[in-house]
């Protein structure tokens, strides 16, 4: 099983550590953190570039990365030493490879409930009818979810155009028999206009159902449910679900997306009680949304929110971090 795998390659790190001596644990060096071009990874990386700096004096640069090429580079040249949120998925079996080679270390499972994809409802909507559960339970109900332009019928709102979801949304609405269900698919044309069909809904206190994903902003700023999409069958998925003209889709569910931090061998051997804070940290999404939430209403920077986050936030952190380094953070912020 791949958390197995990923178990295994934290006792590997844990044992690297545990041939460290005392004063080689206490000298970080030089490291560098994969800033990744999405809010929630630019976020932790200046988290993490802070806590490496401050609390265990390591001389830490952020350098911008992505995930292909930063799983790359890492894999076959060694650096950058961390990728603080690599999806997972997207790098499975080359990145078992490498942990099996003893090239790449799993540390923290950094979402802990994972990335998140799927239907969502407004929390009020929840609420306010607890019937509603599962896709088919929002079908049954075309009156709570008025299409934009034509409230006699019910509206499924789509992911952005070009994105693979719009695909996979499409198939699912199919597969739901939603048309027939009194509903109709609606093209919400950009990441924009998805966002601000959820922000007009909830402001108005009206009905919304379609695609979202976790973290993201616009769920820290409003409340929303994720509805049961069932278990993802992955085999139907890869051959259909996600397949654009699929002829007959069937009712499937998003996978769970698996985000962690990864090291080079070399990072947890040079790092030493460093690597202790990379094994550790991690947090869930409604954290993240909340702080994705602050950084657009402050138009902030990832190193901005980091400081917001270490300044208003020590009972998250100073579970990840040693009393010793949580006095040294504290003394710089």
């Amino acid at each position: 099983m791949l958390r197995t795998r990923y178990l295994a390659s934290a006792v590997v790190a844990a044992g690297l550590m545990a041939g460290q001596n005392a004063n080689a644990a206490e000298e970080c060096g030089d490291v560098t953190i994969a800033s990744m071009n999405w809010a929630s990874a630019e976020l932790v990386a200046a988290i993490d570039k802070t806590i490496l700096s401050e609390g265990y004096g390591c001389n830490a640069e952020l350098i911008a990365g992505d995930t292909m090429p930063t799983f790359t580079s890492m894999n076959e040249k060694g650096e950058p030493d961390l990728a603080p949120e690599l999806w997972v998925n997207a790098v499975r079996e080359p990145l078992d490879a490498a942990v099996a080679e003893g090239k790449l270390i799993i540390a923290a499972e950094v979402l802990s409930d994972g990335g998140e994809e799927g239907w969502w409802i407004p929390k009020f909507v929840a609420d306010a009818h607890p019937e509603i559960k599962t896709p088919a339970d929002a079908l049954a109900r075309p009156d709570l979810f008025p299409a934009p332009e034509d409230e006699s019928i019910g509206a499924v709102h789509n992911c952005p155009a070009g994105w693979n979801c719009q695909i996979t949304t499409g198939n699912l609405f199919r597969a739901y028999g939603a048309e027939d269900k009194g509903f109709e698919l609606v093209d919400t044309g950009s990441s924009a206009g998805l966002d601000g069909s959820i922000a007009k809904a909830n402001e108005r206190e009206e009905g919304w159902l379609g695609y979202y994903w976790s973290p993201t902003a616009i769920l820290g700023r409003y409340d929303m449910v994720k509805l049961d999409m069932g278990e993802h069958d992955k085999e139907e998925w890869d051959t259909c679900t996600a397949v654009l003209d699929c002829e007959a889709p069937k009712v499937n569910g998003w996978a769970k997306s698996e985000v962690f931090s990864v090291v080079t061998k070399e990072f947890a051997e040079k790092a030493g009680v460093a690597m202790e804070y990379v094994g550790t940290r991690s947090w869930d999404n409604a954290t993240v949304n909340t702080l994705l939430a602050w950084m657009v209403d402050n138009q902030a920077t990832g190193e901005e929110a980091a400081q917001y986050f270490l300044e208003n936030h020590e009972e998250i952190w100073s579970a990840w971090v040693s009393e010793e380094a949580m006095g040294k953070i504290k003394a710089s912020l």
